[in-house]
């Protein structure tokens, strides 16, 4: 499902000699609106274009104003610059608009990725908001050291910064994370977050950790548990999420998703795991069309023992259409008053492939 609060177009102007080459391009039109007509509905348009390892998406949405007319409302604009064979550059920008349609620059997060032939990879990203007085200001800051310590294990290491009372970046947060192969489809992963405790040390808020089993695209599961301190500032489990993705008959595939908490909303704890939540996505291809329904399920929190409640749906299908292009239709649905699932939301976008060209910045001959 589409992220309503992001749609896009790309605007590319290109000068020079144009020649063929294997870049893609494509631009998606699309509109969100409710069924019941009680939220503003949102119009968007995106647009992606490659070429000479030069990767730039624009994004617009648009919503409807008091006079029935659509009005800018959001613009995202992204690019990606292959600097050398070992460095990738991308920033991205987003602006507001305001009530006359004038655009305001609001964030910029900017990101370098440095990959090495050893398995090393370093990666910065910082983000930026304007301040009271309209200058731009680094917000967060990470820097993460991705290595390979053996052939099974690699290893990350990110540190998060955030301004300090000084004017500068103090760091507010560690995440250290392994992942270990087991096997040739099993492994283990480990991820943990250190805190500063307020005495120049760090101490441990959260570990996730789990196994992968299987294959991906065939069958594979996913069992992943959360710890957090308790009140004697001992780590015990508190959440559990097991994913489990099997292929069926005919291009099937299905993903069911269950999360266990300590305690649901509603409810009293008993001290143990309990399901929460259930996902369940079914993925169908016949030929160029493409469906996937996903049903969420949560425990009735009025009376627990009467097992999980389906609380919405989400039927997402992609059409071929003419010379490469695709249609899109999602539409979520949410439990009435009568306890019926009705559509509450739907989304339609067109998708269409651009000939996609090769810029040659050399000196036309005069």
């Amino acid at each position: 499902m589409k992220l309503l609060s992001v749609a896009a177009m790309l605007l590319c102007a290109f000068a020079g000699w144009a020649q063929n080459s294997n870049d893609q391009s494509w631009r998606e039109t699309s509109s969100q609106q409710s069924t019941s007509g009680n939220l503003n509905p949102l119009r968007s348009r995106e647009s992606h274009t490659e070429t000479d390892g030069r990767t730039v998406d624009k994004q617009a949405v648009e919503r409807m104003g008091p006079d029935g007319r659509y009005v800018p409302y959001l613009d995202v604009e992204r690019e990606s610059v292959k600097v050398d064979a070992d460095t990738t550059r991308t920033i991205e920008r987003t602006y507001v608009r305001d009530p006359d349609g004038n655009r305001t620059l609001q964030q910029v997060i900017q990101q370098e990725t440095r990959s090495y032939r050893d398995g090393e990879q370093k990666v910065t990203r910082s983000v930026s908001s304007m301040d009271a007085n309209g200058a731009l200001q680094v917000v967060r800051r990470e820097n993460s050291d991705s290595r390979q310590i053996s052939p099974n294990v690699r290893e990350t290491k990110t540190t998060v910064l955030s301004p300090d009372l000084n004017g500068g970046l103090a760091p507010v947060a560690q995440v250290q994370e392994r992942e270990t192969k087991t096997g040739e489809h099993s492994s283990r992963f480990k991820k943990s977050t250190l805190l500063p405790d307020g005495n120049g040390s760090w101490q441990v808020s959260e570990v996730r950790e789990g196994t992968l089993q299987g294959e991906a695209g065939k069958d594979q599961v996913r069992d992943e548990k959360v710890s957090r301190p308790d009140g004697n500032g001992n780590l015990s489990v508190v959440e559990r999420t097991v994913t489990k993705e099997s292929a069926g008959a005919a291009g099937e595939m299905r993903h069911t998703t269950d999360k266990y908490a300590m305690d649901i909303p509603g409810t009293s704890s008993d001290g143990r795991l309990r399901l929460a939540e259930r996902t369940v996505t079914v993925q169908q291809t016949n030929g160029a069309t493409r469906q996937t329904m996903q049903r969420t399920q949560d425990a009735n929190a009025a009376n627990p023992w009467d097992g999980m409640q389906t609380t919405g749906e989400t039927i997402d299908i992609v059409r071929p259409g003419v010379s490469g292009s695709s249609q899109q239709k999602t539409t979520t649905l949410s439990v009435d008053s009568k306890g019926s699932l009705s559509p509450v939301w739907v989304d339609t976008s067109k998708k269409d492939s651009q000939p996609a060209i090769q810029v040659d910045t050399r000196t036309p001959p005069k």
